[in-house]
């Protein structure tokens, strides 16, 4: 008997690593839910893409710093797609450039509460519903941290790679807990990445000035992103939990 396919959950799935991951898994044989919280349009786009590749895909709207919503989302896939095995806690932003000192509370809170909070509700979620001690089928977890985690991000925002750094304890110590439990979490770091995540800080040229300080030379492409991501979230990553895997060009 053919054995079910992964059905997988990747928030932010709209847009930049998030929809290359969808994509990606897609082609792996995975079902997918791609999450997103304003974009509807994009999502419907990345939906289309997951099909055109074979998969059964669906779009959920939910915003990941609301419990409520986090629930919902792991309703929904389960109820659309079956039993949720994976996760891909991608959804983050980064929302201002400069200094702390400079950076209003306001956004160091939504950063904080993306980039970190959103993590934590939703791999809590999938623990919930994956753990075999509680019943569910195993599976896996990403989540999407950054190399500004170690880095520290200086004169940019540190409070989001203070939020990113807490991702990687996040990912460390959820994997021991789990681990007697059929489920495996791990993270990938990336650096300079061709997105919007830019754009949406308010510096669309940022990415193009901050080349030279990756050894590569370049920045990556989200599509080199996702099969570090697929990756670990295979059997063939089946003895790798508690991970960070750095996908950053030398950064």
């Amino acid at each position: 008997m053919t054995p079910p396919r992964p059905v997988t959950i990747v928030t932010g799935g709209s847009r930049g690593i998030g929809a290359a991951t969808v994509v990606r898994l897609a082609l792996d044989g995975h079902d997918v839910v791609v999450g997103y919280r304003v974009d509807e349009q994009a999502a419907a786009r990345v939906v289309a893409a997951a099909h055109a590749a074979g998969a059964r895909a669906v779009a959920v709207q939910a915003d990941v710093t609301d419990a409520v919503d986090v629930d919902a989302l792991f309703a929904a896939a389960a109820a659309e797609l079956g039993p949720v095995t994976g996760l891909v806690a991608n959804a983050g932003l980064t929302a201002h450039l400069g200094d702390l000192a400079d950076t209003p509370v306001d956004v160091v809170r939504s950063v904080l509460d993306v980039n970190l909070l959103g993590v934590v509700l939703c791999a809590r979620r999938a623990a919930q519903v994956m753990s075999r001690r509680r019943g569910g089928p195993g599976g896996a977890i990403v989540t999407v941290s950054s190399a500004a985690a170690t880095l520290g991000s200086a004169h940019e925002y540190v409070h989001y790679a203070a939020a990113k750094a807490g991702v990687d304890a996040l990912t460390v110590g959820l994997a021991k807990e789990l681990a007697a439990d059929g489920v495996r979490v791990n993270a990938v770091a990336p650096g300079l990445v061709r997105t919007g995540i830019h754009a949406g800080a308010g510096d669309p040229g940022r990415l193009d000035r901050a080349t030279a300080r990756v050894p590569m030379g370049r920045p990556g492409d989200p599509a080199e992103i996702a099969p570090a991501i697929a990756w670990l979230l295979s059997p063939q990553a089946g003895y790798c939990t508690g991970a960070v895997l750095r996908v950053a060009g030398g950064l």
